[in-house]
């Protein structure tokens, strides 16, 4: 499915091209390397990346008052939902560890350093690397000719956890599960089984970033993302693993509970949304798929938001809207719960500098999103739920695609 195929390749484009445009550290701190773990009694328990491999994490121990904290971040990177899409994956660095970096750089809220990361520095701090094309939520295995594709996000899932418990996890004393991306989609469905696995006296929360996928009506009205992550639930077994008490709401159509929207409801732990209202893969891939622009009338538009005309602004702001409507009740009767709803076209910004924590950081009413999470994780504040006022206000953003006259112009070829 040549739509699917984007989606897959373009949540790592996104990255890289925010990557390219984000200025240098004003401390020059190039973040640290830490190795890669594979997770070695993984193959007991049947959890393997999609060719096979063993999966694998990343493991910056925590000091000082920080070692008994643990911060877990899931990896972000696209999805597969048919048999080619997968078998494509499955050769790159995305579906098997083969192909993967052996050192990951922690920045951002990875960061151990004091000055970029004040709330989170000495924790304990790991990232799942992602290799299942289904948020970690998958439970089945596939013949493919002579060889299998593993769908086996779950078990990843379970085989990283208990693995790490012995290392200290299972002793922890504050602990915050995250992921950006297809990882974020990944926090709102693991968030409470997470917490199941911590001592009944560990302080636990959940904060997704950039995982809150609309179930969005395209510009062509059709749902491609519903489509997707319909296709995606049925090929890889992911029904069975998710919130019994959605999936019953939602019958007959149970894989709409894969939609942080409709999941969010039944998630118990305390949740901080971390998204912007203009989420960049989200207007390519959810709102202006390929598929529902055929003779390419929103290339400029999705290339320079300045080069948008007043229909395809309506169409974005109707998109803001959407969102905000979906969020409301979280909103109004979350006691517990965070949020941080910026006006940037971006895509993932808690694991790059420049957006956590910099001079020249994305703001709402002057507070940055590292404030703003270590705010509410720590109980600083009565309600910490910020939502930015619409496109074209806000003058801190890091913009991937240009959204004014002084941003640069980077071909975008997605």
């Amino acid at each position: 499915m040549k739509t699917t195929r984007l989606l897959d390749l373009t949540a790592a484009m996104v990255l890289l091209v925010c990557v390219a445009l984000s200025p240098p550290l004003v401390s020059g701190d190039p973040g640290q390397r830490v190795s890669m773990t594979l997770v070695r009694g993984a193959a007991a328990l049947g959890a393997f990346c999609l060719d096979g491999s063993l999966p694998a994490y990343h493991l910056d121990r925590g000091f000082g008052a920080g070692s008994d904290n643990w911060l877990l971040q899931f990896e972000g990177g696209g999805w597969c939902n048919d048999i080619a899409s997968c078998k494509d994956r499955s050769k790159t660095h995305r579906g098997s560890t083969r192909f993967m970096t052996k050192t990951a750089v922690f920045t951002g809220i990875l960061s151990n350093n004091a000055s970029l990361n004040p709330d989170f520095y000495n924790w304990n701090k790991v990232r799942l690397r992602y290799c299942d094309g289904a948020s970690f939520a998958g439970d089945r295995q596939v013949g493919n000719g002579t060889s299998m594709l593993y769908f086996r996000g779950q078990r990843i899932w379970n085989a990283i956890i208990l693995d790490l418990l012995p290392k200290g996890l299972a002793k922890a004393e504050k602990a915050l599960l995250t992921g950006c991306s297809a990882g974020g989609l990944s926090t709102f469905l693991h968030c409470d089984n997470f917490t199941s696995y911590l001592p009944k006296t560990a302080y636990v929360k959940c904060m997704s970033d950039a995982g809150f996928f609309l179930d969005a009506i395209d510009v062509a009205s059709n749902r491609t993302m519903r489509s997707l992550y319909t296709q995606l639930v049925s090929l890889q077994g992911v029904q069975k693993n998710l919130d019994p008490n959605c999936t019953h709401a939602f019958y007959p159509e149970p894989s709409l509970c894969f939609f942080p929207q409709y999941a969010l409801r039944f998630i118990k732990t305390p949740m901080f949304i971390l998204n912007s209202a203009y989420d960049v893969f989200q207007f390519h891939h959810g709102l202006v798929p390929p598929s529902a622009d055929p003779t390419g009338r929103w290339n400029r538009c999705k290339l320079n938001v300045t080069a948008c005309n007043p229909h395809q602004l309506d169409a974005l702001q109707g998109f803001r809207t959407d969102m905000l409507e979906a969020l409301m009740n979280f909103f109004r009767n979350s006691t517990r719960g965070g949020m941080f709803i910026n006006s940037c076209f971006d895509h993932c910004q808690s694991a790059l500098q420049e957006t956590w924590l910099s001079p020249t950081s994305p703001r709402i009413h002057n507070k940055t999103i590292s404030k703003t999470v270590g705010d509410w994780y720590f109980g600083r504040g009565e309600d910490v739920k910020e939502i930015d006022c619409p496109y074209p206000c806000d003058k801190t953003c890091h913009n991937l695609i240009p959204a004014s006259t002084t941003d640069s112009l980077v071909n975008l070829d997605i």
